[in-house]
C-alpha cells in the first residue's frame, strides 16, 4: 500500500513526523506537506499560480516533499501523478488541537482527507486535543490503529474518517467510539483598529468555542476520555429539508 501523509501546520511541523513513522511499518510512505501553516485555511484548490515542490526534511531528518500549495493541492499534486506510484490512501495530521464539530469546514487537516475523497481515494484526518500536554504520541498509536482497520475493511465510497484523541496520555484513554459531529457554537466578534495611516483593518477575534458534549457526538467522546472517530461523507444535501421544498410551488416562469 501506498500511504501518503501530509499536515496544514506546514513540513516542519512534529506531528507530520510522528505520524508518518507510525504508518511505516503498514506500507509506503511519501509525505508532501506544505512549506508553512495553513491551519484553517478549509478547502481550498490553487489554480491561480503555479505549484512548486521542493525537497525537505521533518523533524527527525526524514526527507520530505515541500510545497507552495495548500493541504489540499498536496493531496491534488500526489494523486494526480507527481509521486509516479499510484497513491491508495491519504492520512493527514496530526493536528495539534481537535477538530470536532463545524471546526470541519475550516480544518485543512480535514479537507485533505477530504481532497482524497474527491479523487476516489480513502482519506483519515487525525488531531488531538492537546499535543502541548501529552505529546504527539498517543495520537500516532491511534492513528495506526485506525489506519490499520482501514486498510483491512476498506470504507464505503465518498467517506472519510475524522478522528480525534482526548487530552489523554496513552494508557488513560478510555476507548474508541464511532461517533456523529456535535455543536460547536463559536464566539467570535470582531475587532477594529486603525494603522498608523488611520486606515481602518479588522480582526475576528473571541473567545474560545464551547462544545456541548452531547452523547453520540465526537465532543462527547472526548469528555469521556474516548477516541472519536468520525465518518463524514461529502453530500451536504439536507434531504429532510429537500422533502419539505418540495412543497413550494416554484413554477417557471
Amino acid at each position: 500500500m501506498h500511504i501518503l501523509v501530509t499536515n496544514d501546520d506546514g513540513v516542519t511541523a512534529p506531528g507530520l513526523a510522528a505520524l508518518a513513522a507510525a504508518l511505516r511499518d503498514l506500507g509506503r510512505v511519501s509525505v508532501i506537506a506544505p512549506d508553512r501553516n495553513w491551519s484553517a485555511s478549509g478547502h481550498v484548490k490553487t489554480m491561480h499560480k503555479p505549484l512548486r515542490l521542493e525537497p525537505a526534511r521533518m523533524v527527525d531528518g526524514v526527507e520530505a516533499l515541500a510545497t507552495n500549495g495548500a493541504p489540499s493541492d498536496c493531496v491534488a499534486l500526489a494523486v494526480l501523478g507527481v509521486l509516479g506510484d499510484e497513491v491508495d490512501l491519504v492520512v493527514a495530521g496530526i493536528n495539534p488541537l481537535a477538530n470536532l464539530g463545524h471546526d470541519v469546514t475550516y480544518s485543512g487537516t480535514v479537507t485533505a482527507a477530504m481532497e482524497a475523497v474527491i479523487a476516489g481515494r480513502p482519506g483519515v484526518a487525525v488531531s488531538t486535543a492537546n499535543a502541548e500536554r501529552h505529546g504527539y504520541a498517543p495520537a500516532a498509536a491511534v492513528a495506526r490503529l485506525v489506519v490499520a482497520a482501514v486498510l483491512e475493511h476498506g470504507l464505503p465510497p465518498h467517506t472519510l474518517l475524522n478522528v480525534n484523541v482526548p487530552d489523554r496520555p496513552a494508557d488513560g484513554i478510555a476507548g474508541v467510539r464511532i461517533t456523529r459531529l456535535g455543536l460547536r457554537p463559536y464566539l467570535d466578534h470582531l475587532v477594529r483598529r486603525e494603522d498608523p495611516s488611520g486606515r481602518a483593518y479588522y480582526w475576528i477575534g473571541g473567545e474560545l468555542p464551547s462544545d456541548a458534549p452531547e452523547p453520540g457526538t465526537d465532543f462527547g467522546a472526548l469528555a469521556d476520555g474516548c477516541v472519536s472517530v468520525t465518518p463524514l461523507g461529502l453530500d451536504l444535501t439536507n434531504h429532510a429539508a429537500a422533502e419539505g421544498l418540495g412543497g413550494w410551488e416554484l413554477a417557471w416562469p
